[in-house]
């Protein structure tokens, strides 16, 4: 029962932080890059607050009373969110967030998949030094300014009463979670419709995913940090569908090798 309870898909990225933590050799993927960005978000998100948080904040009160300071935070820290996105996530971290994922599915016993996409060095000490060039085009997930308009438009829904800021986590984790998979579907070599197919499928679990995603990520100067335990735990994630992929494949194998052997002897 409490490890039911462990397994459930929002805990994915929490428990990404954990994994991210307890493995040292991981540490050089968050220092390469992405520290000089938190800095730099850090100074976005101060100035933020610093000169848009109060005029917000009253502007809200007017509808929303004693609720305007919380509405008022959702909805900066939102703010924050996209033009960290806009400016730095697409260009900067991609390449980060690709490796992290692929060295936690080597460490998950994966090698063989990683190695549809990219050269491996098996001689290394540990799953992050084992990654070389990828062979194919490598992406975690796509960038596109439709994304961060979609994410700017929904911002406003913050400014409803009372449900606003779970209306708004619930419309952008359903749009946002698929994407921590991109690279999943990249490996497996699904086609635009066996994807489209595999998410609608697992609909509901994404969108837990990407809600919980989403949170880590409005938090102010971590959110690079947690942008990059968040691919820690999709490839923690992917590798239990992989695996679980892989042992219905084996037990269907089975079946068919026994009822052959069946038809022979009849």
């Amino acid at each position: 029962m409490v490890w039911s309870l462990w397994d459930v898909v929002w805990l994915y990225p929490l428990k990404g932080i954990f994994y991210f933590l307890g493995h040292p050799y991981f540490y050089p993927l968050f220092k390469a890059r992405l520290i000089p960005i938190v800095l730099l978000s850090a100074f976005i998100y101060v100035n933020l607050f610093l000169w848009t948080y109060l005029p917000q904040v009253a502007f809200l009160a007017i509808f929303h009373g004693a609720g305007a300071w919380v509405n008022a935070t959702f909805l900066v820290l939102g703010e924050g969110a996209a033009i960290v996105a806009l400016l730095f996530e697409a260009f900067f971290v991609d390449e980060t967030l690709v490796d992290t994922f692929d060295a936690v599915l080597i460490d998950q016993g994966l090698a063989d998949l990683v190695s549809e996409g990219r050269t491996l060095d098996s001689t290394a000490p540990n799953s992050v030094q084992m990654l070389r060039r990828p062979t194919s085009s490598a992406i975690y997930a796509p960038f596109s300014f439709r994304q961060i308009a979609e994410f700017v438009i929904l911002l406003p829904v913050n400014l409803i009463p009372v449900v606003g800021v779970p209306i708004f986590l619930i419309l952008t984790g359903y749009r946002a979670g698929p994407f921590h998979h991109w690279r999943y579907f990249k490996l497996r070599g699904f086609s635009k419709k066996e994807r489209q197919e595999y998410v609608k499928n697992r609909q509901l679990r994404y969108t837990w995913f990407g809600m919980v995603t989403l949170i880590l990520q409005l938090v102010p100067v971590l959110s690079m940090f947690f942008l990059l335990t968040s691919a820690v735990g999709s490839g923690l994630w992917a590798a239990k569908m992989e695996n679980a992929h892989r042992s219905r494949e084996a037990v269907a194998a089975t079946s068919r090798s026994d009822e052959s052997y069946q038809d022979h002897l009849a």
